[in-house]
């Protein structure tokens, strides 16, 4: 197998590009050969183009993203690899239009069917449950029991009081 081998620092990455069992880790250090480097920061890569071609002869496979770097740098032949999660797969955009009419076909339909259902359940219970003005009513007469005390106007008589000077 061609695959990545990565070296470098934290958060500074490089990697070298080898050849090892499938079965090995890359950490391992168990290679077979070394074909080349590459920085992904600076996009430097060096590449023993030979050796690689001479490992695929042999049956190597790389891993997706050591073919896309082949191709693009016309080491070998062919289209590019999907190396991104398959969580969103990517739909194209006739798909995508005849779900969204659907799913609007669907939500008026609900709603339509929604209506009538409800048109015909509220006559029905409407009478059985005390509304919301009997319920404020009920809770209003223990509020005007208490007696409402008023305030005397003593502060104004002790501000007329004062004598000026």
């Amino acid at each position: 197998m061609i695959r990545f081998q990565r070296i470098g620092r934290t958060n500074d990455p490089a990697f070298r590009i080898v050849v090892l069992e499938k079965e090995r880790a890359a950490k391992a250090g168990n290679i077979l050969e070394l074909l080349g480097t590459y920085n992904p920061r600076s996009k430097a890569l060096t590449l023993d183009e030979e050796q690689v071609k001479y490992w695929i002869s042999k049956g190597a496979q790389p891993t997706d993203s050591i073919h896309n770097l082949l191709v693009n740098k016309k080491v070998i032949e062919g289209k590019k690899v999907n190396v991104l999660p398959k969580k969103t797969p990517q739909k194209n955009e006739a798909k995508i239009a005849e779900e969204a009419a659907t799913a609007k076909a669907a939500a008026d339909a609900a709603a339509a069917a929604a209506a009538p259902a409800a048109e015909e359940v509220t006559p029905e219970v409407a009478p059985e449950l005390p509304t919301g003005a009997e319920v404020i009513a009920e809770a209003e007469p223990a509020a005007e029991e208490t007696p409402v005390v008023e305030e005397a106007p003593v502060a104004e008589a002790a501000v007329e009081e004062t004598p000026t000077a």
